[in-house]
């Protein structure tokens, strides 16, 4: 029996699956073959990191998504080594099978390529036993000391072994690379013309879906791997090339130690910090006065993009293009002076959750993988329900990654989850974003935390059609438009369109039940630089102050009652004054401050904002009455009253302002770089 079934089998390969074969050009057929037992090979090692580094006793299964993932990221680099050669060995001067410079090329492109790939995987399983990280390009940081490194190395791994362990792999894959390319040069070449063509290109869009990862709007990232539910399922998914190429530009990534330490003595008092001359201790845990009512409230965070304060009714800006929101402020507690530490919607969102400024470079701190683990005080509210609501993606700047890994049990919705047509690339309107996340908060039954981020106030300046009846737009001659703050109708209108949203979001809520015990808080991303004309003094717009000055406001009408502070605050405090309002025990491990605290609203010295601003490539600081500002190398600084047109005098009082700005504003940037990596959630 076993051998009539081999003997059909054999029949049925010869009838029916060697003559589709013949069909495939014989390079297509080597590519894919090749691609296959690299895929193998990076599975088998990725099962060897899951057998030996499995310290939370995993199982198999729990981990599966992990691998199909990893999978995934796999490909990404299997295309990427075989691309190049898909394009040069289709060419007759190429051919792996008709010449021997083809043929030398493909083989000495493999032995290069499958050496360093099982290269990597030595020192990435090096570094995951010595750090419990996967290979990053901090590795290169050992560089630095290199005589040092490579005696420790040489003392504590048996590195003539891997070196031979290293070349007996490689040269066993290529061993089989070859064995492969025999079995196909013994075949017989594709006679069809149009097959010669058809599976090339199918090939190379093929490689090409690889490399992007997935069918869609965005790419596959790195931070797809954090939303596996704890960071060695994460780890386990990423490669080394994914994880070490993804940090490279972070390498020069760090902190100055010694500049923390000198600044921390500064900001323990101006915080104020748990002061202690033996270590950095910026975590205080905080018992809030308990609520009588015993009723946690609800807090719907809402995040307004490019919600730029000298563009808004609330500072008397007279287009009038948020009124529905200045009547919200009015009967809230609205800070009229409040900064984000940055430019840039992906700093906005860290510097809120985490209470820390970015202040990476180039890029942002969402993109670092190296800082993906952080503490927020949003998980102390324990019994509530944690939602994030986006009318995009989150895939971009890699905030999924951020959100995923650190807020617990997050329901993250975005745009696929909606009832609603996308508009533009921004996905769904934010009137219906808001509509949306109304509908699925109405249903919650238990207290919940929510965060919406809009994204209608942004280029392309779409205003969906559905609401052209009802939204009216005003046009202002091109004169009217600059002087007020807006470069044309359609920013205008696009603004104006936001507080349209606010106002179909209120007063959907306030037909449901949850709406009497719920904190709704609005704070800008950031701010947009331009003129801000004779609507503030003139540093504010001189001195890009306008592209960080931001509305936050408070409002709950059953729970708060009105107030205006026009005190210098920050971004960074959203959180603190969240948990403060909502009576629980937080703790606060970074530099946010509880803005409603008697001990910081009674007490000017600490009204200030910490500023960093990418372009210009500098720090500052403002407080109620002055802005300092210096530039990174310390070539630059300036120091300009933010009340007033009028220089400031030198006089032995206003050079000990700017000396005493000068130092928080060092004191701030050093803390900031320091927590970015040491604010890991416990």
């Amino acid at each position: 029996m076993n051998l009539y079934f081999a003997q059909r089998g054999k029949v049925a390969l010869r009838r029916y699956l060697y003559p589709l074969m013949t069909r495939i050009p014989r390079f297509t057929r080597l590519i894919l073959t090749t691609a296959l037992v690299l895929l193998v090979t990076m599975t088998i090692l990725r099962l060897c990191l899951f057998i030996f580094f499995n310290r939370q006793g995993n199982s198999l299964a729990d981990c599966f998504p992990s691998l199909a993932l990893g999978a995934r990221y796999d490909c990404r680099y299997i295309a990427i080594i075989l691309l190049i050669p898909l394009l040069l060995c289709n060419s007759r001067y190429f051919d792996v099978f008709r010449t021997t410079r083809g043929r030398r090329f493909w083989f000495s492109w493999l032995s290069v390529l499958v050496g360093i790939l099982i290269l990597f995987y030595a020192l990435d399983f090096a570094y995951y036993d010595y750090l419990t990280q996967r290979l990053n390009a901090g590795v290169l940081n050992f560089l630095q000391d290199a005589a040092i490194s490579a005696k420790m190395v040489w003392q504590t791994y048996p590195v003539l072994r891997l070196l031979l362990g290293i070349v007996v792999v490689s040269w066993f894959i290529v061993w089989i690379l070859k064995r492969v390319y025999k079995r196909i040069l013994a075949t017989k070449p594709a006679e069809n013309r149009s097959s010669r063509i058809i599976w090339p290109v199918a090939c190379f869009l093929l490689m090409a879906l690889a490399i992007f990862g997935r069918v869609g709007q965005y790419p596959l990232r790195w931070s797809d791997a954090f939303t596996l539910g704890n960071d060695y399922k994460a780890n386990l998914a990423l490669n080394p090339a994914e994880a070490f190429f993804n940090t490279l530009s972070f390498r020069h990534s760090s902190f100055d130690l010694a500049a923390v330490k000198e600044g921390y003595p500064l900001l323990s008092r101006s915080l104020p910090l748990p002061y202690s001359s033996s270590e950095l201790n910026f975590r205080r845990a905080v018992d809030a006065p308990k609520n009588s009512s015993k009723q946690i409230p609800n807090i719907v965070l809402v995040i307004c993009e490019s919600f730029s304060a000298y563009k808004s009714s609330m500072w008397g800006n007279p287009l009038n293009t948020t009124p529905y929101f200045k009547s919200m402020c009015d009967s809230g507690i609205f800070f009229s002076r409040c900064f984000t530490p940055s430019y840039g919607t992906a700093r906005g969102v860290w510097a809120t959750l985490t209470g820390i400024p970015d202040v990476q470079v180039p890029t942002t701190a969402s993109r670092n993988p190296l800082i993906v683990d952080q503490h927020t005080i949003m998980n102390d509210f324990v019994n509530s329900e944690k939602y994030y609501f986006i009318g995009g993606s989150t895939s971009w700047a890699n905030i999924r990654g951020v959100l995923s890994s650190n807020i617990s049990n997050l329901h993250l919705y975005e745009q696929q989850n909606y009832d609603a047509a996308t508009v533009d690339v921004w996905g769904v309107s934010d009137k219906n974003l808001f509509l949306q996340a109304n509908k699925i908060l109405a249903k919650e039954d238990k207290p919940f935390f929510a965060i919406i981020q809009t994204a209608d106030n942004h280029r392309p300046y779409t205003i969906p059609k559905e609401d052209e009846a009802e939204f009216k737009r005003k046009d202002f001659p091109k004169e009217e438009l600059n002087k007020y703050g807006f470069e044309s109708n359609d920013e205008m209108n696009a603004f104006r369109y936001t507080d349209f949203c606010y106002q179909k979001f209120i007063e959907a809520a306030k037909n449901e039940k949850y709406f009497d015990n719920t904190i709704f808080v609005f704070v800008g991303d950031h701010g947009i630089a331009g003129e801000a004309g004779d609507m503030f003094p003139r540093p504010w717009t001189d001195m890009r102050l306008d592209n960080m000055h931001v509305p936050l406001l408070f409002y709950s009408p059953k729970l708060l009652s009105p107030l205006r502070g026009d005190m210098i605050c920050s971004q960074i405090d959203v959180m603190p004054t969240i948990a403060g309002l909502a009576h629980i025990d937080y703790t606060n491990t970074t530099l946010g401050r509880d803005l409603l605290d008697s001990s910081f609203s009674n007490d000017p010295s600490r009204h200030f904002a910490f500023l960093f601003d990418v372009d210009m490539k500098s720090i500052g600081l403002a407080n109620n009455q002055y802005f300092f500002r210096r530039s990174l190398n310390g070539s630059r600084e300036d120091f300009v009253s933010i009340l007033n047109n009028d220089p400031v005098v030198p006089s032995p009082h206003t050079d000990s302002i700017k000396s005493n700005m000068k130092s928080l504003t060092l004191a701030m940037y050093n803390a900031s770089q320091y927590l970015l990596f040491n604010n890991k959630k416990k």
